[in-house]
């Protein structure tokens, strides 16, 4: 299991979730150490539509595919946990989170 930090707080990767998302988005094995930059200074969070606990983080980055985002989907509560990370070219629409510190 890996640990990283983020405006939210501590966010577990468990070996479990680290493998689906090997096994279901291959293209990010090579950047997966790039997650703590995505958790620790994204640019922006949204909330999810589908699960108002899950929050989206996006960080982008010009070095993957000629430029792309990494978002990781983080589950909030007891413990914060990493459900998926994925490449995307584009923000999902969604309500934008501001975290309890910034309001």
């Amino acid at each position: 299991m890996m640990i990283f930090q983020s405006i939210i707080g501590e966010v577990e990767l468990t070996n479990e979730r680290k493998s689906h998302i090997i096994l279901k988005h291959p293209e990010l094995k090579t950047h997966i150490k790039k997650i703590s930059q995505v958790l620790s200074s994204p640019d922006t969070i949204r909330r999810s539509k589908l699960d108002e606990e899950s929050l989206l983080f996006y960080k982008y980055f010009d070095t993957i595919k000629k430029g792309k985002y990494i978002s990781v989907t983080v589950k909030k509560g007891k413990r914060n946990f990493i459900l998926t990370a994925y490449i995307t070219d584009k923000i999902r629409a969604g309500e934008i989170y501001e975290s309890e510190k910034e309001a």
